[in-house]
């Protein structure tokens, strides 16, 4: 069996850089697992070529891991399709899709270490508000999940915590801090719930300059969190397999 990350791809060269990292990570967390890692665009090699190149090596059983944080557009359409093509273009490979990597407790605790990383302290969380700033969808159901984290992790004591969307989707990343600072919450942290830095990234970061947040983080990246739930995603689909 063979893990292969599925990542979108981008023209920055710091997205493919991220993959790498997660890929190294995967494989040191589980020595003897061959971890593969492929892009959708703009990037190489691409999922086809790759599974490709495994199937001519005689692998015969893939798990393919969507480094997506919502069940959106790719997830439920260009991943499908470019993994049911490959499959069918070359007999004898079975390809599994694993689930997406969020909603996850793993990754809120991988934003709140970015938070910390970034200044914020522990004893700060009462008097820190949060806004939870994701690429956005023209998926409803991917900007409620969102929305439904913003939601559960501000009763972890922070002072509060609003969502926001890159694109796609309001509020912007600028309009949130401002409303927390019409709410009366003094110190404004921005978490950035990317997995990769990129385009839209780096708006929630101009966003967040402009409305003058005291906070922001780091994208997740190759955070121990996200390395865990790619192996966790892997191994649910293998044991699915298995007993199919």
């Amino acid at each position: 069996m063979v893990l292969l990350i599925v990542a979108h791809g981008s023209r920055d060269a710091r997205h493919a850089a991220t993959v790498a990292a997660l890929r190294a990570r995967v494989a040191a967390r589980r020595p003897g697992l061959r971890v593969e890692a492929g892009f959708l665009d703009f990037c190489g090699p691409r999922v086809e070529e790759v599974l490709a190149g495994l199937a001519a090596q005689g692998v015969r059983n893939v798990v393919a891991v969507p480094l997506l944080l919502t069940r959106a557009f790719h997830a439920k359409s260009d991943i499908p399709a470019v993994l049911a093509g490959a499959a069918s273009a070359l007999p004898g490979l079975t390809v599994r899709q694993a689930g997406v990597l969020g909603p996850s407790a793993l990754l809120t605790t991988a934003l709140e270490r970015r938070l910390y990383e970034a200044g914020v302290r522990p004893g700060d969380r009462g008097s820190t508000g949060v806004v939870l700033a994701s690429a956005g969808s023209s998926d409803p159901e991917a900007n409620a999940v969102i929305a439904d984290i913003a939601r559960e992790w501000r009763h972890t004591g922070w002072c509060a915590v609003r969502p926001a969307f890159a694109s796609a989707s309001p509020p912007r990343t600028e309009d949130a801090v401002r409303a927390l600072r019409a709410e009366g919450v003094r110190r404004v942290a921005v978490a950035r719930y990317a997995l990769a830095p990129g385009r839209l990234p780096d708006r929630i970061a101009e966003g967040a300059r402009a409305a003058g947040a005291e906070v922001l983080t780091e994208v997740l990246g190759a955070a121990p969190e996200v390395v865990s739930l790619l192996v966790r995603r892997y191994e649910q689909a293998a044991a699915e397999a298995a007993a199919a």
